[in-house]
């Protein structure tokens, strides 16, 4: 039974999730030097706290609905691993919801250059 495990056994649950996207998963090694890059793209330009805090925020919305997006394609593929219509929607939605979130991250990404530039 993997439910109830004390704290560090449930942690090394999640970082190993973690490490298996890493591996498999192109679109989160992507995803992840693009919220580095961000992140030392807003240090450099010192934009403010409340800034920092969104872009932060943006970064981690993006990885954690691109691990999301991996957990569910991985099982589909493993339950399901014919073609049909239901299982393409399910899997084309999941994206679409990482697609959102990293195009709400540019924006903020494109609102904090403005502000930190244009005054």
């Amino acid at each position: 039974m993997l439910k109830n495990r004390q704290f560090y056994h449930r942690l090394g649950f999640a970082i190993s999730g973690i490490f298996e996207a890493w591996k498999r998963e192109r679109s989160f090694r992507t995803q992840v030097f693009l919220g580095l890059a961000a992140a030392v793209f807003t240090v450099a330009i010192a934009p403010g706290w409340i800034w920092d805090a969104a872009v932060a925020l943006s970064i981690v919305s993006v990885l954690a609905l691109e691990l999301l997006n991996t957990a569910l394609e991985g099982l589909i593929d493993k339950l399901h691993p014919s073609a049909a219509p239901e299982i393409k929607l399910a899997k084309d939605v999941a994206a679409g919801a990482v697609l959102i979130a990293s195009f709400g991250a540019g924006i903020v990404g494109l609102l904090m250059i403005v502000s930190r530039f244009w005054r």
